[in-house]
């Protein structure tokens, strides 16, 4: 059974009846639809296709809607485009109409920059250093920098400006309304662009307000790097957004960043998305590259909940096959990956923190499971879960058995297809913990996780109970 769970974007390559269906069929976890392209209406109106094919593949699948974020622009070169040369100087200046080899237009107001500060263009194609004296800053309409990095920039190249440079964090006033519509059309998660602190999740969270999707919080900035913590202490879910992480932080720093965010996320609870060409060379190609293969691998080593697909499955030649082969490397790393290392250290990591007595106690139970399940040789970990948590919080410590959620919401079955190696089922609802446990033995019969014969470990907390925790564990021999 796998347990890393598959992202995969949808585009022009896949948002049809059928190549949907194929990729559910291949393995496909989550569908995400990306609001940075196309009209919002129309890719919000995909939630429904989706929730009507996977409904006949007999298969829940979770929809992550990404908000655009903030985009600034350089205004438009000339139509064959514009040759920057290293060495040369260049004015970055605001509210210009158009860009050219000594003018670059910028879509700002006021830039905010230091003398040694790295503007990037295109992606990546072009870089340019902003110049001045030693810790003079260049306040107002204007900058003065050098290029460092020749290249070609043509139409209306984004640009990447230093953290809080130019005021785009996210989310955007647009975000937000977009994220409304996005919870009416019936999203499991939304992902937030370019957040750099705490306080822009939550004022995400703020405006979708309660029975509202997952936030999912994009770490593609230095400034959410070194806050990390804290934006896992607020949001559902976090991806590494490797692709401007790169561009916004020293390359090589980019692997070392992905394990710490990967590290800190299972300690937190939190399910963590890697994401950004893990299998870019199949958007043209039949099949991935060694290193590719090898990066999905490593991301599985590292213990990542999800990796993500992007214009592999939203444009590529074959969005299912991409699937396919990512299913595949995933399932074989798993064979390596040393899971028991994280059950072993994560009680004392978790231990060390200062912790609400409600998280202390499903802590020590969901431990206490964990080290049930493989004294005893259980078959399954059942979670009987209203909301999902108690199933994120076992799926914290990859255990080696399967783990079922067992949960009256619907929402929630879908909520958890980003969850490490958690398979969700609905059920009906408790009022007991006797009916919890009975409910839970019969749905692992009936998921074909548990037989006569075998061991099973229960964890639950009392229904009702106005400060919810996992308090109850217990150990079913089925007859």
């Amino acid at each position: 059974m796998r347990r890393t769970k598959i992202v995969a974007s949808i585009g022009p390559a896949s948002w049809s009846e059928p190549a949907l269906r194929k990729l559910i069929a291949a393995g496909a976890d989550v569908l995400r639809i990306n609001l940075s392209h196309g009209e919002p209406e129309a890719q919000l109106a995909l939630v429904d296709r989706i929730r009507r094919v996977s409904a006949e593949e007999h298969r829940e699948v979770g929809v992550l809607v990404d908000l655009p974020g903030p985009k600034l622009r350089m205004a438009a070169f000339p139509d064959a485009g514009v040759e920057l040369v290293a060495g040369h100087e260049v004015e970055l200046r605001c509210g210009a109409e158009t860009s050219d080899a000594d003018v670059i237009g910028v879509d700002l107001e006021e830039l905010d920059l230091t003398a040694g500060d790295r503007v990037i263009g295109g992606d990546g194609a072009v870089v340019l250093e902003v110049v001045g004296g030693d810790g003079e800053r260049s306040w107002g309409t204007s900058a003065r920098a050098v290029v460092r990095r020749g290249g070609r920039l043509q139409g209306r190249p984004g640009i990447h400006l230093p953290d809080g440079a130019g005021g785009v964090a996210g989310p955007t006033p647009r975000d937000l309304a977009l994220a409304q519509q996005a919870h009416e059309a019936g999203a499991d998660a939304v992902a937030a662009s370019f957040v750099q602190h705490a306080s822009d999740v939550q004022r995400l969270l703020d405006t979708l307000g309660d029975d509202r999707p997952q936030v999912i919080a994009k770490i593609e900035t230095a400034s959410a790097v070194e806050e990390a913590d804290e934006i896992l202490a607020v949001a559902d879910a976090v991806m590494v957004a490797r692709g401007d992480l790169g561009i916004r932080l020293p390359l090589e720093d980019v692997p070392h960043v992905q394990k710490r965010l990967v590290r800190a996320a299972i300690t937190a609870g939190r399910p963590v998305i890697t994401a950004t060409q893990m299998l870019e060379s199949m958007v043209t190609a039949a099949y991935p590259t060694r290193a590719e293969v090898s990066d999905v691998a490593n991301a599985v080593f590292d213990g990542t909940d999800a990796v993500m697909l992007s214009a592999e499955t939203a444009v590529g030649a074959d969005p299912a096959e991409a699937v396919a082969v990512m299913a595949s490397v995933v399932t074989r790393a798993e064979r390596e990956a040393d899971y028991m290392q994280w059950g072993a250290k994560l009680g004392k990591l978790r231990r060390s923190r200062p912790l609400p007595t409600t998280a202390r106690i499903t802590d020590a139970t969901c431990e206490g499971a964990w080290r049930a399940a493989t004294n005893v040789g259980a078959a399954a970990i059942v979670c009987c879960t209203p909301d999902g948590d108690i199933a994120r919080a076992i799926a914290r410590f990859r255990p080696t058995v399967p783990v079922l959620a067992v949960t009256p919401s619907e929402r929630t079955v879908r909520a958890l297809s980003l969850a490490w190696g958690v398979t969700a089922v609905k059920g009906p609802d408790w009022a007991t913990t006797d009916e919890m446990v009975w409910f839970g033995t019969e749905e692992a019969v009936n998921a074909g996780v548990a037989r006569p014969g075998d061991v099973i470990v229960v964890v639950g907390g009392y229904p009702g109970d106005p400060e919810p925790a996992a308090d109850m564990l217990r150990v079913v021999r089925l007859r």
